[in-house]
């Protein structure tokens, strides 16, 4: 979330090979269990995700049957469709992708799932220390907000040795990184402090922080802010802090029509009736060699496991035998940031007329970054802003109809009266939502890589871990949940 060029927001959940369209999939539609039912499968996958989803293809297209269980009534896991008043839709999760997020592309292509650039034409806008600037985006600063001149130049020298750290670290094994210990051992905001010296330079990588992660940079280990910049790449191209907060060039450069759910639901489809919803597990108790995956509703027993779940939430399933103790101690150490998404949806994108593209930067306020989540057809106006870290764990508890009016307020503040009364208001709490219980990413505080880090993707006897967390590239994001599918149905592959 580096907002240097333009602090923006994420994707998370996608996945797939191109193989894997090849082969007939039979079956009904996803549904959920039917009273004490029971399968007999190779793999048996948790998590109805796109990481879990790009699993299970990948395993059927290797001639394996599969089992996919899913706590929620859906498919997509952080990457949800919300429905609008006016029979629109808008995304409550992941929605962006952008340049060398080659895997989550190219699932949506094989699915049939096309992409629109988001609305980036006109003027983004700062809102600092009380006073609104509209700033182009297009000069010689790029995206950059227009702080002051010391704290540019600050800003541009703490982001290139961020960028310089980064490409000394490993991207599957952060842990053996040259400095690992010694990065591991300080908060993201303790190198701040000593790096960002001018006060406007901590403000653009304080937003950024939270912009990326959903987390304060106290909270954060330095090696993993490294890592997560490393991972922002591919195989060809080293990861940069500006890829991870661009908008054109970068992670939110472009948007799916009919919103980022439409992957996953058009993935489980080709799954059919494998796909099992409303089923959490409960336990996983291995048995005479195989393995017995107790949800509600339904029973299933295979050979192989694909674990595909937020990190923290692993802890929440019984295992027998006990889980390697690092595996364990790793998944009670990542916890969830906290991130919350408000949509206010008008009759159209008024603030194009006044030449913004609906993109914010901003020091105070319930919400801190803002885009334009219109339509491509701008047949409406949605105006989305990420409510996170400290300012949404604030909110948690607070009222739909109290979140509504924080969040207005800050947006008439951003772009005038016209947006004090939008035609709908649509709200999604991530820390409240039960099989997330937040988002976007699990992240490692100080001391958690280099202790546990090893035990991250190591398969326990028979069972495998997927998920964004657990991906070399692209963590976080929809891209990281596709590349962390393939994966695992690969090493199951090679297993049985």
């Amino acid at each position: 979330m580096a907002r240097e060029r333009q602090f923006s927001r994420r994707s998370l959940l996608g996945g797939a090979a191109a193989a894997a369209g090849a082969v007939a999939l039979t079956g009904t539609a996803a549904g959920p269990a039917t009273a004490a039912s029971a399968r007999d499968v190779d793999v048996a996958v948790i998590g109805g995700g796109i990481a879990g989803l790009t699993a299970a293809r990948d395993l059927v297209a290797g001639g394996k049957t599969v089992a996919v269980l899913e706590a929620r009534d859906r498919v997509g896991g952080r990457v949800v469709n919300l429905s609008l008043a006016n029979g629109g839709v808008t995304e409550g999760g992941g929605e962006f992708i952008g340049p060398t997020q080659d895997r989550i592309k190219a699932l949506a292509d094989s699915l049939g799932v096309a992409t629109f650039t988001t609305y980036n034409t006109g003027k983004n806008l700062l809102y600092k220390d009380g006073t609104r600037t509209p700033y182009a985006t297009d000069g010689l600063l790029g995206s950059v907000p227009p702080v002051d001149a010391a704290g540019l130049a600050n800003a541009a020298i703490v982001q290139a040795k961020l960028d310089d750290m980064a490409k000394t670290v490993p991207v599957d094994a952060p842990w053996t990184a040259a400095k690992a210990a010694e990065w591991d051992k300080q908060t993201f905001e303790s190198w701040l402090n000593a790096n960002a010296i001018v006060p406007s330079a901590k403000f653009l990588l304080d937003v950024a922080c939270t912009s990326i992660f959903s987390a304060q940079p106290r909270e954060l280990s330095l090696l993993y802010v490294l890592f997560y910049i490393a991972a922002a790449g591919n195989e060809s191209n080293a990861g940069t802090l500006e890829r991870l907060t661009d908008t054109a060039n970068g992670a939110q450069e472009s948007r799916f029509v009919g919103g980022s759910q439409q992957v996953p639901i058009k993935l489980a489809a080709t799954l059919g009736d494998r796909v099992v919803l409303s089923a959490p597990v409960r336990s996983v108790v291995q048995s005479g060699g195989r393995y017995v995956v107790t949800a509600d509703g339904i029973t299933v027993t295979a050979k192989k496991v694909v674990v595909a779940v937020p990190l923290p939430l692993t802890g929440r399933i019984a295992f027998d035998p006990l889980l390697p103790a690092a595996r364990d101690q790793l998944s009670q150490r990542m916890p969830m940031g906290s991130i919350g998404k408000a949509i206010a949806v008008y009759d159209t994108p008024f603030w194009r007329a006044d030449g913004l593209n609906g993109q914010v930067v901003s020091d105070s306020g319930v919400v801190r970054s803002t885009f334009d989540n219109s339509p491509p057809d701008a047949s409406y106006g949605a105006l989305m802003g990420f409510i996170e870290a400290d300012e949404m764990r604030a909110y948690d508890a607070s009222s739909v109809d109290e979140v509504k009016a924080a969040v207005l307020k800050d947006y008439v503040t951003y772009f005038g009266d016209k947006a004090k009364s939008p035609t709908s208001f649509v709200l999604q709490r991530w820390d409240n939502e039960g099989f997330s219980r937040g988002g976007p990413v699990a992240y490692a505080p100080p001391g958690v890589l280099t202790e546990y880090g090893a035990a991250l993707r190591k398969p326990a006897g028979g069972i495998h871990w997927a998920g964004t967390e657990t991906s070399t590239y692209w963590t976080g994001f929809m891209d990281g949940a596709v590349r962390s599918g393939e994966r695992a149905a690969k090493e199951v592959l090679a297993a049985l």
